[in-house]
């Protein structure tokens, strides 16, 4: 008998060789129908795996984000299996077919094209497939039998995937029905339990990502425990498409692109408008804060890079030059120069904290395939900060840079989670200062009460960190703001402060940004609220729309009232129809448009529609001016 311990802490005696299925069936019938699979001291192992020792074990359902995951990956291979029997004609080869975020997809060598017209034939095939309810079970191989077995097939990409496994690999493939594919796993038990699946696209993808190798076809689908799930997931991405900030941007007039430039943001009228508040309204709160703002310069000397570390961590992701046969590169962070502004003169401890922030525009390079409109481009503006403090005031400006973060992010809306990253494999410094920076970041997260994620291995090459990712109204999550501790740049650049006893000791740097990527963090904001910003960031806030041009004269009065009490506002005085008006302008998704006409400039009133609501009655010009002038104080959020 050997004794398993369940994750409530309760222990059970089963026989040695027991399967986890089995296991399963002992807690109870529901639970052994739910089963896909399960965790054997934290390793995720196939339905029918043996339980051969003492050990910790966690059933995995179809509920479970582990669960969801198996049910993918085998939707990967039900993929690539009615592939190989609609196109049984032609040679087929397959890559590799791994989960994604959302799905999964399979990289497939076809010599004929798979178009988007072809999906919902394959998509009918794995249907199939799935009524068919094969067994999914694993084989281990010797190397050998691997090659002779996919060297018949004729399949390059699985036999260089087996050449590059290390020499003691344990090699299993999986087979259901006909079809048989190298593979660690693990699967849901028979091709049954995938409940609801859904090709959506094809692509083209390099074999392992080289632009080298060759191009293969990359079908995409997505699977769910259930159709309701599946059809609420389609209609996100529907709903993503419409949000699509490249697009909005486009029709929004907030910013372009251009070949002279690629991956590097034009920022139009309209779209400064809307950096220019966000950058506003967090330098208010820095500058209350007691936050002194700095501007670095974007080029620097190449051996700044060296000293602080970005050249051996960083160097690929940096763009060079030559000024006077001397070699600079342009900032891809703005910590160096910051270490540089500390250094330019002599702290006390008195002094500290120090808290220095700079809205900098860096350079980082991208591989052409990489960018994706706003979201990942080669050059954007970073709200950094960096906090200059002693090591016993540590806890306390991290928790000052938690509150900030809360603060803001409340202002749109967001809600987050929270993830602490650790040292990784690429990093600088000792072990101990490691540790000491890592438990600090802990011992914050618990005295905030604040649930997170650890993370292990994911911190910055020079300290752990702390990020935050928020949750758009797609319920997609975006990491931005992040909080970064770091004993290692003080070292680099020989930073002190003069203590109590006048002897010189080194501060602790705490790295901070809170929208991370201004540019990026527009896109979200676009996609967010659909181009239906708040009043408060709004590039134009209310519309003064005349009935006829006889009203032209107390539009533009009303006009010139709201633009001189700091209202962003447009007059449309062209000879159009009303009813054109105001189409025009809720395609512009403004928050107000007021309306008059022969009653408003006899009452000096204002016929007001607001987004979202339509027509919400006639009031006097003045009471509007002074609720407007509220809502954009209290950033109201419709």
């Amino acid at each position: 008998m050997i004794s398993i311990k369940l994750p409530d802490g309760s222990i059970r005696e089963v026989e040695q060789n027991t399967t986890v299925e089995d296991f399963a069936g002992s807690i109870s019938i529901s639970l052994k129908k739910k089963a896909l699979g399960g965790k054997i001291n934290g390793k995720l192992v196939d339905l029918n795996t043996p339980i051969t020792e003492d050990c910790e074990v966690q059933i995995i359902t179809q509920d479970d984000q582990d669960g969801l995951e198996m049910m993918r990956h085998s939707s990967a291979h039900i993929l690539a299996q009615a592939v190989k029997r609609l196109y049984k004609g032609e040679k087929a080869a397959f890559g590799v077919g791994p989960v994604t975020a959302d799905g999964f997809y399979y990289d497939i060598d076809l010599p004929v094209s798979i178009k988007v017209e072809d999906l919902p034939k394959i998509e009918k095939e794995m249907e199939k497939i799935i009524k068919e309810n094969l067994p999914i079970t694993r084989s281990e191989v010797s190397r050998e039998e691997a090659i002779k077995f996919f060297t018949e097939l004729d399949d390059e990409f699985k036999l260089e995937l087996i050449r590059d496994l290390p020499e003691d690999a344990v090699i299993s493939m999986y087979t259901q029905g006909e079809f048989v594919d190298l593979c660690r796993g693990p699967h849901v038990p028979t091709t049954g339990r995938v409940k609801a699946i859904k090709l959506l696209s094809v692509a083209g993808a390099y074999w392992r990502g080289d632009a080298n190798n060759k191009m293969l076809q990359r079908v995409y689908g997505t699977a769910f425990p259930s159709k309701k799930e599946l059809e609420e997931h389609l209609f996100l991405l529907e709903e993503a498409k419409k949000r699509d900030h490249r697009k909005l941007g486009k029709e929004l007039e907030l910013f372009m692109f251009s070949e002279e430039a690629p991956g590097m943001p034009f920022f139009l009228p309209k779209g400064t408008i809307i950096r220019n508040e966000l950058e506003q309204y967090e330098r208010g709160l820095q500058t209350s804060k007691d936050y002194k703002e700095v501007r670095t310069p974007f080029i620097m000397n190449q051996r700044l890079w060296e000293q602080s570390g970005h050249w051996h961590h960083y160097h690929e992701n940096m763009y060079f030059t030559e000024v006077d046969e001397t070699k600079f590169a342009l900032k891809p962070m703005n910590c160096p120069g910051h270490m540089l502004v500390y250094k330019n003169k002599l702290h006390s401890y008195r002094d500290l904290p120090v808290r220095m922030c700079e809205n900098g525009q860096v350079h980082r390079h991208e591989y052409s395939g990489a960018l994706n409109g706003m979201m990942r481009v080669r050059t954007f503006t970073q709200d950094d900060a960096h906090i200059f403090c002693r090591p016993d005031q540590i806890e306390g400006e991290i928790i000052e840079v938690i509150n900030l973060i809360k603060e803001i992010y409340g202002v749109f809306g967001f809600t987050y989670k929270v993830e602490l990253s650790t040292r990784p494999e690429d990093s600088m410094g000792s072990e101990e200062l490691w540790n000491s920076a890592e438990q600090a970041l802990e011992n914050v997260l618990k005295s905030e009460n604040l649930d997170f994620k650890l993370n292990p291995g994911d911190g910055a090459f020079y300290g752990p960190k702390i990020d935050f990712h928020i949750q758009d109204a797609l319920k997609r999550s975006w990491q931005c703001a992040t909080i970064q501790l770091d004993f290692q740049m003080p070292e680099k650049f020989d930073l002190t402060y003069v203590n109590e006893d006048n002897q010189k000791e080194r501060p602790v740097v705490i790295h901070r940004a809170i929208y991370g990527s201004i540019d990026r963090f527009l896109g979200i904001l676009t996609e967010h609220f659909a181009g239906a910003f708040p009043l408060w960031l709004a590039p134009v806030q209310v519309a003064v729309l005349p009935i006829s041009s006889v009203h032209n004269e107390y539009a533009q009065k009303l006009a010139d009232q709201l633009k001189a009490a700091g209202i962003r506002v447009e007059a449309d005085l062209r000879g159009e129809k009303i009813g054109y008006k105001i189409r025009e302008a809720q395609l512009q998704k403004l928050p107000y448009m007021l309306v008059v006409g022969d009653q408003e400039v006899e009452n000096n009133t204002v016929a007001i529609r607001k987004r979202g609501e339509g027509d919400i009655g006639t009031q006097p010009f003045d009471s509007f001016l002074e609720m407007i002038k509220q809502q954009k104080l209290e950033k109201v959020l419709f």
